[in-house]
C-alpha cells in the first residue's frame, strides 16, 4: 500500500495524488491530465510520487480506451525518462521493474497502431524511454516534432536550424520561419538507409515497418550530415544533436 503523504511531487506532499488519480479514471479530461502531468513531470522533473504512479499507468495503458492508453504511456515514459536524476526514490527501474516492462509492451503495441504523426512521434519517445535509452528519446523526437534541430555549428558557433521535414531538409543560421529575405542556406545530406547502424538503422527499419515514411525520410537526414552556411563546416546533424543535448543536462 502505497503511503501517498511521504512522497512528494513539484509541489509538495502528495497525498492528494490518488484523489487525482480517481478523478481521472472517473472523468479523463485534458485539464486532469495536464494536471498530473504538472505534479509528476513538471518541466521535465521528476519525484518520488511519480514512480509510485508507475502501476496505476500501467493500468490505464492495458485498458480499452486508445485515447487515455496513449496518455499513460506518454507520462509513463516521460517519468522513466528521468529516472537517472536525484529523485529520493531509489533504484526505481529495479523496483518497478515489471510495470515498465508492461508499459514498454503497450507502448510499442500502440506505436504500431498509431497513424497520426504526432501520437506517433510521443509514442516512439515513449518507447526509448521506457527502454532507457535518455541519450536520443527527448532530443530526437523533440526535433522530429518540430521538424527543425537548433543546433550550434561545431566550428563558428553559429546557431543554426536543421530542418527536416514540410519546409524541406536545409540548414541556415537565419530565422527562416519569419524571414521574408533570402535566407542562406545548405542542404542537408542523407545518410543511406543501407548503411545506418545502432539505433539509427533500428528506428529507421521501425518506422518503414510501421508505414511512417515521412517519419522514415527525415530520420535519414537526421542521421545524415549538415554543412554550416556561414563557415561551411561540414558536421553530423546526430553527433551535435547528442552533443548540444548533453551539454544541457
Amino acid at each position: 500500500m502505497t503511503d501517498w503523504a511521504q512522497l512528494s511531487h513539484a509541489y509538495g506532499s502528495a497525498e492528494k495524488i490518488p484523489t487525482l488519480l480517481d478523478r481521472i479514471a472517473s472523468e479523463p479530461d485534458g485539464e486532469l491530465w495536464s494536471g498530473l502531468w504538472s505534479a509528476l513531470c513538471h518541466q521535465g522533473s521528476v519525484y518520488s510520487a511519480s514512480f509510485a504512479a508507475l502501476p496505476w499507468l500501467a493500468g490505464v495503458a492495458a485498458g480499452d480506451d486508445a485515447e487515455q492508453a496513449v496518455n499513460a504511456l506518454t507520462l509513463a515514459g516521460a517519468i522513466t525518462g528521468g529516472a537517472h536524476q536525484p529523485h529520493g526514490a531509489g533504484d526505481v527501474r529495479t523496483e518497478y521493474a515489471g510495470e515498465i516492462s508492461k508499459l514498454l509492451s503497450l507502448a510499442n503495441e500502440h506505436l504500431r497502431n498509431a497513424s497520426e504523426r504526432k501520437k506517433y512521434i510521443e509514442l516512439l519517445e515513449a518507447v526509448l524511454s521506457l527502454e532507457g535509452v535518455l541519450d536520443w528519446s527527448e532530443p530526437l523526437t523533440w526535433g522530429l516534432a518540430m521538424e527543425e534541430y537548433e543546433i550550434p555549428c561545431p566550428g563558428c558557433e553559429a546557431m543554426l536550424f536543421i530542418v527536416v521535414g514540410e519546409r524541406g531538409f536545409f540548414s541556415t543560421s537565419g530565422d527562416y520561419a519569419v524571414s521574408d529575405d533570402d535566407l542562406a542556406t545548405a542542404p542537408l545530406r542523407p545518410a543511406d538507409p543501407a548503411g545506418l547502424e545502432g539505433i539509427a538503422r533500428r528506428l529507421h527499419a521501425v518506422a518503414v515497418a510501421d508505414g511512417q515514411r515521412e517519419i522514415a525520410e527525415a530520420l535519414t537526414f537526421v542521421f545524415g550530415d549538415a554543412t554550416c552556411p556561414d563557415c561551411e563546416r561540414d558536421f553530423s546533424v546526430a553527433d551535435q544533436v547528442s552533443a548540444e543535448w548533453s551539454a544541457m543536462r
